[in-house]
């Protein structure tokens, strides 16, 4: 499994335009192969921003870098900053991590380690 991680810190007062743009916006995962799952986490405040982190994860490294040359990520990410969207204010762009899953245990128990 490959997990892709965009970390975003949000001007204090825009969490509400950032959260809504993230639940209104179209959805094109879960057409691609290989993909398993999306998370979008809200993590500590500080006294100007706000952590969050978007979390994807994938079957494959392979699975996911198809993800970013395919025609339903640009379509994803084509309403970025457009007019009629709320604005909002970042301390920074986002910070992209990959992490390749090296060991996984499911609810049941269920131990997998990676090759």
């Amino acid at each position: 499994m490959y997990i892709a991680m965009n970390r975003f810190r949000v001007v204090r007062g825009y969490e509400e335009a950032f959260e809504d743009i993230w639940r209104t916006r179209e959805r094109h995962l879960s057409k691609r192969p290989g993909y398993v799952e999306f998370h979008m986490l809200r993590g500590a405040s500080q006294d100007d921003h706000t952590l969050y982190a978007s979390h994807t994860v994938w079957e494959t490294f392979e699975d996911f870098r198809a993800w970013t040359n395919s025609e339903e990520f640009r379509a994803a990410h084509a309403r970025a900053g457009q007019e009629g969207r709320p604005k909002v204010e970042y301390i920074a762009g986002p910070h992209f991590e990959g992490f390749e899953v090296i060991i996984h245990e499911a609810r049941d128990g269920e131990k997998a380690e990676a090759a």
